[in-house]
């Protein structure tokens, strides 16, 4: 068996066969020479109801012969199967990539670096660049051990882990594609090992082998990828709905907010201000001192916002230098209140800058936020003439 497992580090290069299949098929004599395939399930008297009994003929015209597995599935009744048998020769093995599992974890980052197929990551040492390799070859062997679909399932333990593996990696700078390839690379260093331990496998062992570890880093390849796109998913609908220079919610994103704020507003009779306002002699700022002090003002603005309003409001730029801000389960006053507070602010900047705003209320002016807005903004204007003058 050993000359078979010669190119077991190039399965992952997805090239021909399987590594395990051939060197299954070598174990058993496979000839060359017209071979067909068939492969059927049927029942057995003795076999318990629901059981079948997979059959799978492989023959050639000199060496026919016969594998009988049976099915690991449960029965129609419900009954329980027993759990998947595990040889004392690849417990053994198991127990020993366990052990093992710090080494093999090394080796994993070793030839990463010597392929550059990972970051370098120097100045975290070789223990920082392991993450949790470590604890993932451990769940690979104890998988081998006590295969358990649980452990594989998108909420488990593992799962999380890798997911958290994933988010470390790409804040120390890996690709995807190199957290992807670190388990590609796991894969390869462990087919070595079968390599050199296979005087110890029966031809058995090696389908089992291949069936369980495949299992488990394509379970840990997957979560990442998903991972991955979970989360550029989730940056994207962010990113859709907020301003990119003050991090508010943008025109379309805070309209929505305040239409649904004004939902719930109607059904549980409850009190919602909202606040438009632009900022006082903006062009002059930004034609005077340029438009990077425009901006520097922008984010302060949208900075004091944040502190001055409570967890539940929520904050928007409309556009240019339009703020608005939406107050629920506000009193009457509030936004006059509020408006006060943020002229304080404004003015205690480094370069102090005034502002005019319009301030309507659910349900006094209005129950939909068009009107709220068209009437917020006629007085941000009447506010604005006031200040002129």
């Amino acid at each position: 068996m050993n000359s078979c497992l010669q190119k077991l580090s190039h399965a992952d290069d997805c090239h021909g066969l399987s590594p395990f299949l051939l060197v299954w098929m070598l174990c058993c004599r496979w000839k060359p020479g017209g071979t067909e395939r068939r492969l059927h399930r049927h029942h057995h008297p003795a076999d318990p109801p629901g059981r079948g009994t997979k059959l799978l003929h492989l023959t050639n015209r000199e060496s026919p012969f016969e594998l009988r597995f049976v099915a690991a599935d449960a029965d129609e009744g419900g009954v329980e199967t027993p759990p998947p048998v595990t040889s004392e020769s690849l417990a053994h093995l198991a127990d020993e990539i366990r052990a093992d599992a710090w080494e093999l974890a090394l080796a994993v980052v070793a030839e990463g670096l010597r392929d550059d197929t990972i970051p370098p990551l120097g100045r975290l040492g070789r223990i920082g660049q392991l993450g949790d390799m470590p604890t993932f070859i451990g769940e690979l062997a104890e998988h081998l051990l006590h295969p358990s679909p649980e452990r594989l399932h998108r909420g488990s333990q593992l799962a999380a882990l890798v997911r958290d593996h994933a988010r470390e990696r790409e804040a120390l700078g890996f690709a995807p594609r190199d957290i992807v390839t670190e388990f590609l690379v796991l894969r390869r260093v462990l087919w070595r090992l079968v390599r050199d331990r296979s005087a110890m496998l029966e031809a058995s062992d090696v389908f089992v082998l291949e069936e369980r570890v495949h299992d488990v880093i394509d379970s840990l390849v997957t979560e990442c990828v998903v991972a991955y796109f979970d989360r550029a998913t989730s940056e994207l609908s962010y990113k859709a709905r907020h301003d990119a220079l003050t991090d508010l919610l943008n025109h379309a994103s805070f309209t929505r907010e305040l239409e649904l704020e004004l939902e719930r507003a109607k059904r549980y009779e409850s009190g919602v201000t909202l606040v438009f306002f632009d900022l006082d002699d903006f062009k002059e700022l930004n034609d005077s001192q340029g438009h990077q002090a425009g901006d520097t003002a922008l984010e302060q603005v949208a900075e004091i916002l944040r502190k001055e309003l409570r967890q539940s409001d929520l904050a928007g730029r409309m556009g240019g230098d339009e703020f608005a801000a939406l107050l629920v389960e506000s009193a009457p006053d509030t936004g006059e209140t509020f408006v006060a507070r943020l002229n304080a602010r404004l003015g205690g900047l480094t370069a102090p800058i005034g502002m005019s705003a319009g301030v309507t209320r659910y349900p006094d002016d209005g129950d939909d936020a068009k009107t709220l807005f068209a009437l917020a903004d006629l007085r941000l204007y009447e506010a604005k003439r006031a200040n002129a003058a």
